[in-house]
């Protein structure tokens, strides 16, 4: 296991998923569920683990036709283009 990349994706992973709505959702599920909150973990955990599977697999079967230049290119301007949106919007 290369540990520079580990601590990259980890720090950046981390650091997305802070505040977002995945986060919020769960900490209602668990202010609600008061006993309940291993399973709130349990499956909030087991939910981003697969969700993340999924991207690594995607990620996998794109590169193959994909240049990793390309696909900086595409999430940039897809990044933009949702910003753009978000501000916009109203």
């Amino acid at each position: 296991m290369d540990p520079k990349l580990f601590s990259t994706v980890f720090v950046t992973v981390f650091l997305a998923e802070i505040g977002d709505k995945t986060q919020l959702a769960t900490l209602l599920y668990a202010a609600e569920n008061r006993g309940g909150r291993p399973t709130v973990f349990a499956a909030a955990a087991l939910a981003l683990v697969l969700a993340a599977g999924i991207g690594v697999v995607a990620g996998d079967l794109i590169s193959r036709t994909v240049s990793p230049r390309t696909l900086r290119w595409i999430a940039g301007v897809g990044f933009l283009v949702v910003g753009a949106w978000t501000l916009w919007k109203d």
